[in-house]
């Protein structure tokens, strides 16, 4: 007895035909997939309604640019740099400043390195996922999730020179007011950053260890931690690169450090010694920076 086939073959046109679409799509052809036409609208959409605010914010602000780059005023630029040459490179004076750029660097050091430990204690709570099942745990959970992300938020908007102001109330002039406003608001963009990456980290480590009843906190510090931390020390290193920058304006409201230096002699016009402070404060965050390089480029090998 003859077999019969399942379905009918498809007629040759309509063969050649699929073929070709696959074939014009297929991965080795070159020919990317067309995009959808939703997509492409939606980028249209966005970048027409980016320049049209960057339109406003040119129309809505009073940018004087012929009195910016009239005559006048660049000979007045040109006077006003000319003041700045020679920089002052007397002994005594280089030693204010090299002490001033030891302190800005133990403030940017020690408030990252606050910021870090804090960020990450309470990045756990914030990137911790409600355990199914448990109604009253669930509940518990989301409040201390929500609770501790808006304590980031917190963090985050008030800036440094703002909590140093603040802070020189209770901690008073001098460089602890400045570490410690460089370890609040640090504390709130690590914490933010922290929680993210633990919370996209793979789970399959952390899967494998609760099947073998592991839990709690092993389960973070053998599964989770090991992944995201080279991602941790990045986010860290860069901060310290910001918080070194941050560090050396502080001083500006007291805080110590360079800024001090910068704010007390730019503001008795002694332009000399302020050059000075400048280019301390220039080489300082060009070391910084390319330490900070050099230790990422070695932790993502």
């Amino acid at each position: 007895m003859s077999r019969v086939s399942a379905a009918a073959p498809a007629s040759p046109a309509s063969g050649s035909a699929e073929a070709a679409e696959a074939a014009r799509h297929a991965p080795g052809s070159g020919k990317p997939p067309p995009r959808p036409v939703a997509v492409r609208s939606k980028t249209t959409a966005f970048l027409l309604a980016l320049a049209l605010l960057v339109a406003a914010s040119f129309a809505s602000l009073d940018l004087q640019w012929s009195q910016f780059l009239s005559l006048e005023a660049l000979r007045s630029m040109g006077r006003f740099g000319a003041e700045f040459f020679p920089p002052d490179l007397s002994p005594q004076f280089l030693h204010k400043v090299l002490a001033g750029t030891l302190e800005t660097l133990a403030m940017s050091v020690l408030g990252t390195g606050l910021a870090a430990c804090a960020g990450l204690l309470l990045a756990v709570p914030a990137s911790a996922r409600p355990a199914p099942g448990q109604s009253a745990g669930r509940w518990v959970q989301r409040a201390l999730r929500s609770a501790v992300r808006w304590l980031f938020n917190l963090l985050r908007a008030v800036p440094e020179l703002v909590w140093a102001a603040l802070l020189l109330v209770s901690a008073g002039l001098g460089p602890m007011a400045g570490t410690l406003a460089l370890a609040l608001h640090t504390s709130g963009v690590l914490g933010r950053l922290f929680a993210e990456a633990i919370e996209n980290a793979p789970p399959g480590p952390a899967q494998a260890l609760r099947a073998q009843g592991v839990g709690g906190l092993r389960l973070l510090c053998y599964a989770t931690l090991p992944q995201v931390l080279p991602q941790l020390m990045s986010y860290a290193l860069y901060r310290w690169e910001n918080n070194i920058r941050a560090a050396a304006v502080l001083g500006v409201v007291g805080a110590g450090g360079l800024g001090q230096l910068l704010a007390f002699h730019m503001g008795l016009f002694h332009m000399a010694k302020t050059a000075t402070v400048l280019l301390a404060m220039l080489a300082l965050v060009a070391l910084v920076d390319g330490v900070s390089f050099a230790a990422r480029r070695v932790m993502t090998r």
